[in-house]
């Protein structure tokens, strides 16, 4: 039943309900009625859960709205709330039947005004560069040839449109996740793409968006988020547009660009790169090839050039090896006469000095015990002599012996 139905039925005619029914029926009207109240921090009570309970006050009138915020939801978005803190929180009104309260059930919040947002921002950019998650000697490079592409973006807008009409037709495998972008709401969306892609196989993560406030770009500055983009496991791509701060999203990926059309030309690089490679290769063999003829043709002028004088060298080289050959000939013939004369005079010394040709002239050669007796001192009597002659030996036997000083006989 509608309120405008009840308000226009007679009370009388109303259906009689049940308190919790109408808790209920008040809850189910309540909740699509989602708005952004901005006040600030007052009566905060943190959960012994982790959840937040604190009331937002109009700084103006002094109205005051208890709120309640989740844990889950208080550490995604990484505002760390204090007492007088100035935040807008999105969410809807809720009655809580047990106690009759009703209740601000915050879905986001954030910090209010530029100049706080731009203190957080700041605040965080130093924490994360102290912890070198913005090192350059981390980042990864894109891979060459990429085929599997994962998108996260929203699917309403210019921005996924400029991606894929600049994409081009070099087969590209692309897998798309809706998400949303703007503003703090955006942070669970993205976390649950990047983690769904985490578990997939691709190449790359391309992660778009358009330019904006920092209001508008508090998703892409938000730790949690910024933190899943450093530790992905495979590259990413962030092509997030900015007016002054960089989104620390951006700084975070291992590359980044402004426009999702930089992005697209960034995958395409590599594979546009092929065809001119491969028409440098080609110059590069054929000019091989004509280099190396050119060459040759220039040595085979060369050589047919020198022939004449070659055939001329020739000549006379196989004039002068015939020269020289019949000088040697000439040479070896007056060696091998001079050698044949000194061997006709040393046969002739050998002969007139030849022990044989003495025993013919009535010379003897003695012998005792198998040697040749040069003196009488090598004889005693008693020793068997044999006595060569020229036509026989003598075998006698020594009974004295006399020397040409000693007139007396030997023993």
């Amino acid at each position: 039943m509608e309120f405008e139905d009840i308000k226009q039925k007679n009370l009388f005619d109303a259906t009689v309900m049940t308190v919790e029914e109408f808790v209920k029926q008040l809850n189910s009207r309540l909740k699509p009625f989602a708005v952004k109240i901005i006040g600030e921090v007052s009566e905060l009570k943190p959960g012994p859960t982790g959840h937040m309970y604190f009331s937002l006050k109009d700084e103006k009138t002094g109205a005051v709205m208890p709120c309640a915020l989740w844990k889950s939801r208080y550490d995604l978005f990484g505002v760390q709330m204090k007492m007088g803190m100035k935040l807008i929180a999105g969410g809807h009104a809720e009655v809580y039947a047990p106690s009759g309260r009703l209740s601000f059930i915050c879905d986001s919040i954030e910090l209010a005004g530029e100049g706080a947002l731009k203190a957080a921002y700041d605040a965080l950019l130093k924490k994360l560069e102290s912890e070198g998650v913005f090192a350059p000697e981390k980042k990864r490079p894109i891979p060459k040839f990429s085929r599997r592409i994962g998108i996260v973006t929203a699917k309403q807008g210019a921005v996924i449109h400029d991606f894929l009409n600049n994409i081009g037709k070099f087969g590209f495998q692309i897998e798309f996740i809706d998400s949303r972008v703007e503003g703090q709401l955006a942070v669970p969306d993205l976390m649950a793409a990047i983690k769904t892609f985490a578990r997939r196989e691709i190449d790359v993560l391309v992660v778009m968006r358009g330019g904006g406030s920092l209001e508008a770009m508090l998703a892409f500055n938000n730790e949690t988020v910024v933190r899943a983009i450093a530790g992905f496991p495979k590259p990413v791509i962030a092509a997030i547009g900015h007016d002054k701060d960089v989104p620390l999203a951006a700084m975070a990926a291992d590359a980044m660009v402004s426009t999702p059309t930089a992005a697209a030309n960034l995958l395409t690089q590599s594979w546009q790169e092929i065809p001119l490679a491969i028409r440098r290769y080609e110059m590069g063999i054929l000019g091989g090839y004509r280099n190396a003829l050119e060459q040759h043709y220039f040595r085979l002028r060369q050589a047919a050039s020198i022939l004449p004088e070659f055939r001329h060298l020739l000549e006379n080289i196989s004039r002068a090896a015939t020269e020289q050959v019949g000088a040697m000939f000439v040479a070896l013939e007056n060696s091998l006469g001079d050698t044949a004369k000194q061997l006709d005079f040393l046969q002739k010394i050998i002969e007139s000095h030849n022990p044989e040709r003495q025993l013919k002239l009535g010379y003897s050669i003695s012998r005792v015990n198998g040697k040749i007796l040069k003196s009488i001192c090598q004889a005693k009597s008693g020793d068997l002599m044999d006595v060569l002659l020229a036509d026989g030996i003598i075998n006698s036997q020594i009974t004295n012996t006399h020397g040409k000083n000693n007139k007396g006989k030997q023993p």
